[in-house]
């Protein structure tokens, strides 16, 4: 019998059998399935297998997570279930084709804004930063008003915050190439051409009287010469106009002359058409949106659309279509009616603080619970730093009481957040930051928006422990952790904790401790496990650890061991220590999908291996081209035999660096 035949068994079975796997594959930690109907998978079921670490789904894809061992584990499923496994390109294909035409468009427009949130959050920031500097009033007077110091500061500081939000179709129209695969320097060049110098900036055309508009006088014709800064749908529009028509000229001129013919056909047609079609369009149907949204959180009504959108924003998640709210709020920033400001970003921050305050109550009320503390505790804190999804999918949605909670709580958050006409500057801060970019002068400011985090707070852990307590909204069937009911029932005065052993007390020895000391795998800036861009990884999910963000490309063992697996695709290395911790030292983010290529692997199974062993050689470049992320993660797999884990606190760390240890019994 091999060593998962019977927890391969049951998953073949609770996802529906054979006839409902329609592909199959995996990667360093994952099982990743396309199912036929995914409502036959049983959830609870599979979340009882022994082997399962969590599930979710995303993309299209059911992924299972296994664990170091997932490669033996797929081995023995494929025998058991008698299914040939497919690539991950082929899955990630087959999962394409089972979406919507909707779920296909919000999972491209995801793909577009997913590269350029880091610098909208850091222009957040600074434009946040900026707003008391220059907008909060303290004694009748502003602190720039007060110092030349900071409104030197507050001067400089516009740099980034114009580079990031007046450019912003560059970072557009780049990222559109990089999703479609083809030129990206074209890409930044037609989004250099949408908000040059040399146009009307697009916040002074309303301002302008239409006969001062500079324009392009062809004789037969004349174009406006009109920028578009920090506008969404035309920099969409022209990107995917420059993308196609490089795809077609790829595909109809001889390779060559490709080299010159085909950047030249694809971008200046392209450019013509954004200045004299696709620009003005976009603007229009821009401010269409922009006034419909704005109508519809300024009528009469408002209180009724303000709530709804606070209770089903987290839903939205859910289903990916809240990534359409990234560009609705960049649209009425940019927008004159609204003042350049956004209604719906404060109530999307609203939500994300009631479902981390849902998950605080969780850990109130199975309080003990040191297993389920692993993920909740690091969830609550991203929740309320801005990113919900390792709260929801791994304690919020298993419980369901919870995140009814937490939308009703951020329904009510949003409705006092419109009625008091709470606005942000910018987005892509969210959580307890995002008070940071609220804007000061209009309406209730920073004062309505602090009483809006307080109900995002207050009414989801009250709501929480009242569900539980009466069993409202709560999955019958699912039973509660033994420790949570003791801490539950002890809390109560039900029972008493010190008198559940028996009289007569038998002692065991204590298990042996070992200490071992851990380095860093590579040189570059070091991270908590917490800050990496997969929930798997950053909730937790595979096991605690850390991470380093490279600087060089030779990557070394993190810790004295025996090799115990190198993955095929070469992206991961398993290590067992004398001490038995499982460490999986993993090469980038999603880099299963690159089959082995920027990776040179030096090390073999059964390899004795130190701190100064370097394992691998990973083209970080080769990895950045293809779109993923270089972080290099050292992660102990056995959870439970790590007693304890400490890292020293350190912002930047040198291969082959002693930086912490790790206990193990």
């Amino acid at each position: 019998m091999g060593k998962y035949q019977n927890d391969a068994e049951r998953l073949l079975k609770e996802v529906g059998g054979k006839e409902n796997i329609k592909a199959v594959t995996h990667c360093a930690t994952r099982m990743r399935f396309v199912l036929n109907d995914p409502d036959k998978a049983d959830q609870e079921a599979i979340d009882d297998i022994p082997s399962v670490k969590g599930m979710f789904t995303n993309a299209g894809q059911f992924q299972v997570i296994i664990g170091n061992d997932v490669a033996t584990f797929y081995n023995e499923f494929k025998e058991i279930s008698g299914i040939e496994g497919t690539s991950q390109e082929d899955v990630k294909s087959v999962a394409q084709k089972k979406q919507n035409p909707l779920q296909r468009a919000v999972g491209a427009l995801a793909e577009i804004f997913a590269p350029i949130i880091p610098a909208i959050i850091v222009g957040g920031l600074i434009l946040g930063f900026r707003n008391i500097l220059e907008g909060v009033d303290f004694g009748g007077a502003t602190i720039v008003d007060r110092s030349t110091f900071w409104a030197a500061i507050n001067d400089f500081l516009w740099l980034p915050g114009e580079a990031i939000f007046q450019f912003l179709p560059v970072g557009i129209t780049w990222s559109v190439t990089r999703k479609m695969g083809t030129t990206q320097i074209l890409g930044i060049v037609l989004g250099i051409t949408l908000v040059s110098p040399q146009l009307l900036n697009a916040n002074d055309v309303a301002s302008t009287p239409a006969a001062d508009i500079p324009q392009w006088d062809f004789g037969f014709a004349q174009i406006d010469m009109i920028g578009y800064q920090g506008q969404v749908i035309p920099a969409m529009l022209a990107g995917f106009l420059l993308a196609y028509l490089e795809i077609f000229f790829r595909k109809h001129i001889p390779e060559a002359v490709s080299m010159i013919f085909v950047p030249l056909f694809a971008l200046l047609p392209t450019i013509i058409a954004a200045h004299v079609v696709l620009g003005p369009f976009g603007w229009w149907l821009g401010n269409i949106i922009s006034n419909v949204i704005f109508a519809g959180l300024s009528s009469s009504i408002s209180w009724l659309f303000s709530f709804a959108f606070g209770l089903l924003y987290s839903p939205l998640v859910i289903t990916g279509l809240h990534h359409m709210s990234n560009a609705i709020d960049l649209q009425l920033i940019a927008s004159e009616i609204t003042d350049h400001t956004t209604s719906l970003w404060p109530m999307i921050a609203l939500s994300n603080i009631a479902q981390g305050s849902a998950v605080l109550a969780v850990i109130y009320l199975h309080r003990g619970n040191k297993k389920e503390e692993q993920v909740s505790i690091p969830a609550m804190i991203s929740c309320y730093l801005g990113v919900t999804e390792p709260a929801m999918f791994g304690i919020n949605l298993k419980f369901v009481y919870p995140f009814i909670a937490a939308m009703i709580g951020s329904g009510f958050a949003g409705l006092f957040n419109n009625f008091m006409d709470v606005r942000a500057n910018s987005i892509g801060v969210g959580g307890l930051p995002g008070i940071l970019v609220i804007n000061s002068q209009i309406g209730g400011g920073y004062l309505a928006f602090a009483i809006a985090m307080v109900i995002a707070i207050v009414i989801p852990f009250l709501l929480t422990v009242f569900f539980r307590k009466r069993g409202i909204f709560n999955k019958e069937d699912r039973e509660e952790p033994e420790a949570a009911i003791a801490a539950d029932a002890a809390a109560s005065g039900n029972i008493d904790l010190s008198s559940t052993e028996d009289e007569t007390t038998t002692t065991s020895a204590a298990p042996q401790v070992t200490k071992e000391k851990l380095f860093a795998p590579v040189s570059g800036q070091l991270m908590q496990i917490t800050a990496v861009d997969d929930p798997v990884f950053s909730q937790k999910m595979m096991g605690d650890g850390y991470a380093v963000k490279p600087s060089s490309d030779k990557i070394y063992s993190p810790i004295a061991g025996t090799i115990s697996s190198v993955f095929e695709t070469k992206h991961a290395i398993g290590i067992l220590t004398a001490g038995g911790a499982e460490v999986l030292v993993h090469m980038g983010l999603d880099t299963v999908e690159l089959k082995g290529t920027p990776f040179t692997i030096n090390v073999k199974e059964n390899d004795q291996v130190t701190f100064d062993t370097q394992l691998a050689t990973m083209d970080r470049k080769a990895v950045e081209d293809a779109g993923k992320q270089t972080d290099v993660l050292t992660v102990f797999t056995n959870g439970d035999k790590i007693n304890s884990l400490s890292i020293e606190n350190k912002a930047e760390v040198t291969a082959q660096e002693e930086i912490g240890e790790v206990e193990v019994n």
